[in-house]
């Protein structure tokens, strides 16, 4: 929704073009620049935010590297932020893999070198006994989503520390860009209890706490003190647990998600958008979700949040909860996860193969356990997913026997970014004669195949979370529940080309993540609603709320006031 009011403030002069919420640099008019004591703070032309959109990209487009091409956006961000999301709407589909993935990875390798000003609010667990204030520092009354995170796991990085708070920054960029979520209302977040990377630790330059992260007493103590601490601050706000490391991702999630409204986009909105690729991939083949058999390569707290989510999309479709777990077969580093397998997690030992189900395997190896291709030539599945974070774990052998059991074989190398991918969609392609049906974690170009071209999907947690927390946002849920994940899975399914079109990708165009965002917005909150996780509302009042919380990146007209 465009608004038409204007908006009233107290700000002015230097402070006001260093408030990036409010600033607008050329486009203030003669009347602003007059009455908020900006004369010859700026230049004498007047632009209007076309102009300057123009120029922004100009200026974008003179710098050659991924990162500091980043570098120039967050500049850009730190002092206008309505200018930033003019230009990411004008330039989506080439931005996106700047801010975010793959290039957010290399910004947060080097978040202490790059560091240029604050944003949002680093919480030490030295200052923990201060945490009210910390929150308190925001000068933002209605914070609507948080991201926050503690950086142990950063995509394929691994520990980056305080490093973690430029995953999110770049997710809120998505949920204002793609979800329409005012970036007044959003926060990021970094809860820096040390870290185990060696490397930051003896980086003169590294902004963090220099110790190794804390025991695991205190760390739970600590992150339910911010989640405490923040609803308080901001009753009923929506908290994204965001790149937490296996050990704590489910335990946290587990904690809060019943009287909390809160998700972990790496375990749920992962999983949520891998399901809607799954859907589409299977219409596309004509077939339903629940004939598939399926090889997990990697069982941390995403693979196994998918294969949960999956195994329910399957007991949807007709299946006993045993039926659809018999189909699911999760690959670790030690081979097939089953019930005699040491040392597994508590959400592990749920996807665990009985013994039974695999004593009559034949083994290629001697270790007694089944490796990867012991798994593919004794299930012939039909779709092999890779979250293992392994460069080159789907080799030719690997992906040639998938085709030998299935004609139209699903390969999701889902690991990010693009240099952990396990296979490149390439050598799929090339592999399987243009057979498979292939989408990955990381953004890929086309690929041309005997004269025919292959559209290749990122699962990008950007067709999810937006239209998720716009969804909560419009109807003010509660909780965040499994039922409204699965529907937002399967709206983005129904939006899939795939289907009509064979040629086409399994995922809609990221041109259109805005309107898919309003999409799963509506039938997320609907969700909620028959849920009474949240007031009722009539179709025609659920759809205005989500236009009216659709923030548009344009000026408005500023008054003063004393």
């Amino acid at each position: 929704m465009t608004p038409t009011k204007p908006i009233y403030i107290s700000y002015a002069g230097p402070s006001l073009l260093e408030t990036p919420l409010l600033n607008k640099g050329s486009a203030f008019s003669g009347r602003e620049r007059l009455n908020f004591n900006l004369i010859g703070l700026l230049p004498p032309r007047y632009e209007n935010i076309e102009e300057q959109v123009k120029r922004a990209y100009m200026q974008y487009k003179s710098f050659d590297e991924a990162i500091n091409k980043h570098i120039y956006l967050r500049a850009v961000q730190d002092n206008n932020e309505t200018l930033f999301y003019r230009l990411l709407n004008e330039h989506l589909v080439e931005m996106l893999p700047i801010i975010y993935t793959p290039t957010v990875g290399a910004a947060c390798e080097h978040f202490s070198d790059i560091y240029r000003s604050a944003r949002g609010i680093i919480a030490s667990y030295e200052e923990r006994q201060f945490m009210d204030e910390i929150l308190h520092s925001v000068t933002k009354d209605r914070i609507k989503v948080i991201v926050v995170t503690d950086g142990e796991r950063v995509l394929g990085l691994g520990d980056q520390g305080v490093g973690g708070m430029g995953i999110a920054i770049g997710k809120l960029s998505i949920y204002t860009t793609c979800g329409g979520i005012s970036p007044a209302y959003t926060l990021p977040v970094a809860l820096d209890v040390g870290t185990n990377n060696k490397t930051l630790l003896d980086d003169p330059y590294y902004i963090g706490t220099r110790h190794p992260r804390i025991n695991k007493a205190e760390y739970d103590a600590f992150v339910d003190d911010f989640v405490n601490a923040a609803q308080k601050r901001w009753p009923g706000v929506l908290i994204q647990f965001e790149d937490f490391a296996q050990p704590n991702a489910m335990p946290i999630l587990q904690r809060h998600r019943e009287h909390v409204c809160c998700f972990n986009d790496d375990i749920q909105g992962t999983a949520a958008v891998t399901l809607g690729a799954l859907l589409s991939a299977c219409r596309k083949k004509g077939e339903a979700l629940n004939q598939q058999i399926l090889v997990f390569v990697g069982s941390g707290s995403a693979g196994c949040g998918i294969a949960e989510l999956i195994i329910t999309a399957m007991v949807i479709e007709g299946l006993t909860d045993a039926q659809a777990r018999a189909r699911v077969f999760m690959v670790d580093r030690a081979g097939l996860l089953t019930q005699g397998t040491a040392d597994l997690l508590d959400f592990q030992k749920r996807l665990a193969q009985p013994s039974s189900a695999v004593k009559e395997w034949k083994l290629t190896s001697g270790s007694g356990y089944a490796n990867l291709m012991d798994v593919i030539n004794n299930t012939q599945p039909s779709i092999l997913i890779g979250v293992s974070g392994q460069p080159g774990l789907f080799t030719e052998e690997v992906i040639r026997q998938m085709l030998a059991g299935c004609s139209r074989p699903v390969i999701l190398p889902l690991s990010n970014p693009s240099q952990h991918v396990e296979a490149h969609p390439q050598d799929v392609v090339t592999w399987t004669d243009g057979k498979a049906i292939v989408a990955t974690g990381s953004p890929f170009e086309q690929i041309e195949h005997n004269g025919e071209n292959f559209e290749i999907s990122q699962c990008n947690n950007s067709y999810i979370f937006p239209g998720l927390g716009l969804g909560v946002i419009s109807c003010k849920a509660k909780l965040v529940s499994d039922e409204m994940l699965m529907v937002a899975s399967t709206t983005l399914a129904e939006l899939s080309p795939g289907q009509e079109d064979q040629s086409s990708a399994v995922l809609p165009p990221l041109t259109a993540l805005p309107q898919i965002s309003r999409k799963i917005a509506f039938t997320v909150a609907r969700t909620a609603i028959a849920q009474d996780l949240a007031r009722d509302m009539t179709d025609d009042e659920l759809l205005a709320s989500i236009e009216r919380n659709f923030w548009s990146p344009v000026y408005r007209e500023y008054r003063r006031i004393a």
